[in-house]
């Protein structure tokens, strides 16, 4: 049995962190409803569709997870697991924090108020797991390859990085799926100042990276998309 860790933040208290990069502390409490009341449950069920693989990971790292329903069923389904939440929006944070409480795994869960490209928070541990759920969609193209090479360089071999994301399918869903991105860029553009306009690749990204697709799910005609992915080393 692995020592557990008491619930930490990095650098500065929640409560005295700005909103940086928007202003998702504003949305922070609505923004549970206002998922349900846009897509119900799809997306909730997206970032979730894959939990039953992660069974054998002991310590994660989840990049804007928001409200933390993903982290607190992660911990609540992985009584070893261990995880750094990496979140720019203080208001996020605490609501994360109180969802993990209420499954008695705050021991576990050690909370990073700051920008997720920055890794000022990093102390050397290394990850068997990513989870990345409709983050990667607020990143540009050069953020993302960034991120990355800078997370990869912080894994175990073999380690597993789960994502869900918008996509844009081919055939008749084209042109709607682009339809409600745009709307969806736009909406929070005015309520959360997100600056980015377009969905980034992040396939390309994580194959640059040295990973490969193990697993993948989609939904909602193909406009959500659930993957698993893991790094290959050369070599190995």
């Amino acid at each position: 049995m692995r020592q557990h860790m008491t619930i930490a933040v990095s650098d500065r208290s929640l409560a005295a962190m700005p909103a940086r990069g928007g202003t998702f502390d504003f949305v922070a409490r609505a923004y549970r409803w206002m998922e349900y009341a846009t897509f119900g449950r799809a997306l909730e069920r997206c970032r979730e569709r894959f939990l039953g693989m992660l069974g054998e990971q002991e310590s994660a790292l989840v990049l804007g997870d928001g409200d933390g329903r993903f982290v607190s069923s992660l911990l609540a389904a992985n009584p070893e697991m261990e995880v750094d939440a990496v979140d720019e929006s203080g208001a996020m944070l605490r609501l994360l924090q109180a969802r993990v409480r209420r499954v008695g795994a705050e021991s576990r869960l050690r909370t990073h108020c700051e920008d997720a490209l920055g890794f000022e928070f990093w102390d050397g541990r290394r990850y068997d797991l990513v989870a990345t759920h409709f983050f990667l969609d607020c990143l540009t193209q050069a953020e993302v390859e960034t991120l990355c090479g800078r997370v990869v360089a912080r894994l175990e071999n073999g380690a597993l990085w789960v994502v869900s994301e918008f996509r844009i399918p081919e055939g008749t869903m084209r042109w709607p799926a682009r339809a409600l991105v745009r709307g969806l860029y736009i909406g929070f553009r005015m309520l959360a100042g997100l600056r980015t306009a377009e969905l980034p690749d992040h396939t390309r990204a994580l194959r640059a990276a040295g990973f490969v697709k193990v697993a993948q799910r989609l939904s909602l005609a193909g406009v959500l998309t659930a993957e698993v992915w893991q790094l290959v080393v050369a070599g190995e």
